[in-house]
């Protein structure tokens, strides 16, 4: 059985630690608003973009010409996934799930032959994924939501992703993200953004086919140049937001329970320095006695 001081270190070491959990807690909650805020208000801005350009792609919809962003290179041979995870821990299981999920699609594409490449935005999904898969790992950014995410930023990477998808170096690209729900709900998610995913212009196309015709002014293959790597920029962004805003409601959520933790792990410390205490006196109280009987 451990002796009183071994037990108050204890205690007073636990207290340390609550009161920091306690206060990452409060530090979460007050982020969490502003960043919750931000990926609401982003959400119809990138659904209608999306919705914008899956209704212009569908004129070209298995026509030749279309532009390779929309139509892809012909091959699928170089899968690329951009993982957006977070710089730091403490968040429960926000950057494993991301990690579980990448390493998911990874290996059942090597499975079919596939050539896969990451680039992580955020430290922890590097440091998850560079263990066995660290020779894919082409770039990594970090700090991109230090003070929230940042449009430019986003831009940033949709430049990259282009250069390598013209040079030949990826065919299909998918992004890795975390979409809130709430602060203790949030939903992995993978979505292809190049080539422009035939789900979405076969959606809009179910959702126009009782509208009007539309003329469209330059032509709709030049508005399309202009409009598919805006909106992969956007939708870059709203990652960023979603993944920010899931990264504090799950940080707030992981603080809090352990700060319960913590809590009832104290009253269960300070139970037994209790009973080891009134162990101690009523030991020394039998020695006393005992020794005043035997004079």
């Amino acid at each position: 059985m451990a002796n009183l001081k071994d037990l108050k270190i204890r205690i007073d070491s636990v207290k340390s630690t609550q009161k920091i959990t306690s206060a990452m807690k409060m530090v979460a909650a007050a982020k969490l608003r502003k960043a919750q805020l931000s990926a609401e208000a982003a959400r119809p801005y990138a659904e209608r973009m999306e919705r914008m350009a899956g209704s212009m792609a569908r004129s070209f919809d298995g026509v030749d010409g279309a532009p390779a962003l929309l139509a892809g290179n012909g091959s699928d041979q170089n899968q690329l996934f951009v993982v957006i995870t977070g710089d730091r821990g403490l968040c429960g299981g926000f950057n494993g799930n991301v990690a579980r999920e990448t390493r998911r699609q990874i290996r059942t594409l090597q499975g079919e032959g596939k050539n896969c490449k990451i680039i992580c935005l955020g430290r922890k999904g590097r440091d998850a994924l560079k263990s066995e898969f660290g020779d894919m790992i082409v770039d990594t950014y970090e700090d991109l939501t230090r003070n929230g995410a940042q449009y430019d930023d986003a831009e940033k990477i949709t430049d990259r992703i282009i250069g390598m998808f013209n040079n030949g170096e990826a065919d299909v690209c998918t992004m890795v993200y975390t979409r809130f729900q709430s602060a203790m709900t949030q939903f992995v998610t993978p979505l292809q953004v190049i080539p422009f995913p035939t789900s979405s212009i076969k959606e809009v196309g179910a959702e126009t086919a009782a509208g009007g015709l539309y003329e469209y002014e330059p032509s709709d293959d030049e508005i399309l140049n202009d409009l598919l790597p805006r909106n992969l920029a956007v939708q870059f962004f709203r990652g960023l937001l979603e993944s920010n805003a899931s990264e504090h409601g799950s940080r707030m959520t992981a603080m809090d329970n352990a700060t319960r933790n913590a809590g009832d792990m104290i009253d269960s410390l300070s139970l037994v320095y209790n009973r080891t205490r009134q162990a101690n006196i009523t030991s020394e109280l039998i020695e006393i006695i005992s020794g005043a009987e035997a004079v």
